[in-house]
């Protein structure tokens, strides 16, 4: 199946609440194009080198998620046009976005990143870590970033049920931040969860964004 099929499919069973982040990364402008062409407009990129080319390659309309882990020093390269940053994981990061947000004349929508999995190769802050960033007076002075809700990556494994309690687990921790540190702001929302082998237990979950590709454009090129 081609993938602009895959995408009419996939998106015609989609609940309407939930917003689908088309995965990219390893695929050709021309790939992307097959799914632009359909209307879809929100595609994710997992690094920064790759995204760049695509940004300028690619029609402006385009929003442009960072979806991968995100180093300090390769913010300043995609500040004047990404759409959202799923994947702040320190205080240092949150920083050097407002910094580089603020030359741009922006505000930039960030997601804290949660640890969830057991794995330990995943990135990604314990709520612990999270609160204190958000209760800090450091936090508070950061003018040109805007935290929209949280994002987790589940373990990889076979065994849906243990899935299925992280993702819940990272809408738990979502309430808990809400409640203490964002009751009063309506796009603190978005909670990201859920790819390709396991968006369905996501959304079922709570999950406002899935963050698709192989699904979509069959598997990855490499």
């Amino acid at each position: 199946m081609h993938s602009a099929e895959k995408y009419r499919e996939f998106i015609s069973n989609l609940p309407g609440n939930v917003k689908l982040v088309v995965v990219s990364k390893t695929k050709t402008p021309e790939d992307i194009l097959d799914v632009y062409n359909e209307g879809h407009r929100l595609f994710g990129e997992n690094k920064v080198q790759e995204l760049v080319p695509k940004y300028e390659a690619l029609p402006k309309d385009i929003q442009w998620h960072l979806v991968g882990h995100l180093q300090s020093n390769k913010v300043k390269y995609i500040a004047p046009f990404i759409g959202m940053i799923h994947s702040v994981d320190s205080l240092k990061l949150l920083k050097t976005i407002n910094k580089e947000a603020n030359k741009n004349h922006r505000v930039i929508p960030c997601l804290l990143q949660i640890y969830i999995a057991e794995e330990e190769t995943k990135f990604g802050l314990f709520v612990e870590e999270a609160a204190d960033i958000l209760s800090s007076g450091e936090f508070r002075e950061l003018k040109n970033v805007e935290i929209r809700g949280v994002m987790g990556m589940a373990t990889f494994t076979e065994d849906m049920d243990k899935i299925r309690q992280e993702f819940r687990s990272l809408k738990t921790i979502f309430e808990l931040l809400k409640k203490k540190f964002f009751a009063d702001q309506p796009q603190f929302s978005e909670i990201s969860m859920g790819m390709s082998d396991d968006y369905r237990v996501a959304i079922k979950e709570g999950s406002t964004m899935i963050r698709v590709g192989s699904a979509i454009f069959g598997p990855r090129y490499y």
